[in-house]
């Protein structure tokens, strides 16, 4: 059974305030864990790896064997795919944990998609915003 992980994380202003949400679903499309939080003022790529990484913890303690991560985050599945290098210093310490809890997973692959295709996630995010 490979899950889907859906990423996604905003900011309202570049920094500004951010949120991150992620959906994880059974290949039979149940959703098994959805959240959305607030987390500050951050950027938009810092939202999107508090996103991956929140997941991916979720994703370890429901036991889960492998997981497709889908993303609209081009930056963040290319650096996870390693095909770009992470030159921010806010980013590193979030890829590194990210990359940590991938490894103990084991099985974890990266698809980049359009915003349309990352609806949920997209829409935890705003809520999550909205409340804060």
């Amino acid at each position: 059974m490979k899950a889907r992980l859906f990423t996604d994380g905003g900011a309202r202003g570049n920094p500004g305030p951010a949120a991150y949400g992620f959906v994880l679903e059974a290949d039979d499309g149940t959703v098994l864990a959805a959240e959305g939080e607030a987390i500050g003022v951050a950027t938009n790529n810092v939202a999107e790896y508090r996103g991956l990484v929140e997941g991916l913890r979720r994703a370890l303690e429901l036991h889960l064997p492998a997981v497709e991560v889908v993303s609209d985050s081009e930056l963040m599945v290319k650096q996870m795919r390693g095909e770009y290098r992470v030159k921010n210093a806010a980013l590193r310490s979030l890829y590194d944990e990210a990359v940590a809890l991938a490894r103990t997973l084991g099985d974890v692959e990266y698809r980049h998609v359009k915003r349309a295709h990352n609806e949920l996630a997209d829409r935890l995010v705003n809520e999550a915003l909205d409340v804060a």
